[in-house]
């Protein structure tokens, strides 16, 4: 288990002094319910991470577009701490691998679904402050999210619906969306939608919300298209 906490920790760009936060950051609760161990799930974790992920990039943002207002601001902070973005960074990383599931979970294609990936970055950021500190947890942050070419990339996805609908009307065709399944416990359930131009099937996008799964069908038409 030690070689694959090197790993993670390679992957991540952080050495930690107590591994037991990054163990406790990589446990999904369907790991300590089936399991049946003394241990706590990264859920603490990823409350903490989140607030110090809003923070930085705040403070990344504000100081690095002083001439954008306060709602342009607002919205590339919300491009780049959605459900999808973060989830995207954790699969391009491979950090799902290392997550401690429940078998159930893991078969239910738990190691790629977006809401626990996204999960993942923010525990990880939360433990990375916990041992390290505020510098530390900010090197994390721009390390993998806060590079120009994410920024743009992040904010055309932040748009796509609108950006697919300005593009579709002006060629005088129609934009539509459907959910074609769910999966999972109603608590828990992931959506798989597919986008539609006129009668045409696009793109799909499958998350936790059907809205996040049509923003995400429509990015990756825009990307299929040309567009984007």
């Amino acid at each position: 288990m030690s070689d694959n906490f090197a790993e993670i920790e390679s992957i991540v760009g952080y050495k930690f002094k107590d591994r037991g936060l990054l163990e406790v950051a990589m446990t999904h609760r369907s790991y300590i319910h089936e399991c049946q161990i003394e241990r706590v799930s990264y859920e603490r974790l990823e409350f903490l991470g989140d607030a110090i992920l809003e923070f930085v990039v705040s403070k990344e943002l504000f100081k690095k577009y002083p001439e954008k207002s306060e709602g342009e601001l607002t919205k590339l902070r919300a491009s780049l701490v959605c459900e999808y973005t973060l989830s995207q960074i954790v699969k391009l990383l491979g950090l799902g691998e290392y997550i401690f599931l429940g078998q159930g979970e893991n078969n239910s294609g738990g190691r790629n679904r977006s809401s626990i990936l996204c999960d993942i970055f923010e525990s990880i950021l939360g433990a990375i402050y916990l041992d390290g500190g505020m510098n530390a947890a900010t090197r994390y942050v721009k390390k993998h999210l806060l590079s120009d070419s994410d920024i743009v990339k992040e904010s055309a996805f932040f748009d796509a619906k609108t950006s697919l609908q300005e593009y579709a009307q002006a060629l005088g065709h129609r934009v539509t969306y459907k959910i074609i399944k769910e999966t999972g416990p109603a608590h828990n359930k992931t959506y798989f939608a597919a986008c539609f131009i006129d009668d045409k099937e696009y793109e799909h996008g499958d998350a936790g919300s059907k809205k996040l799964a049509e923003q995400i069908a429509a990015h990756k038409t825009l990307v299929t298209l040309g567009v984007s």
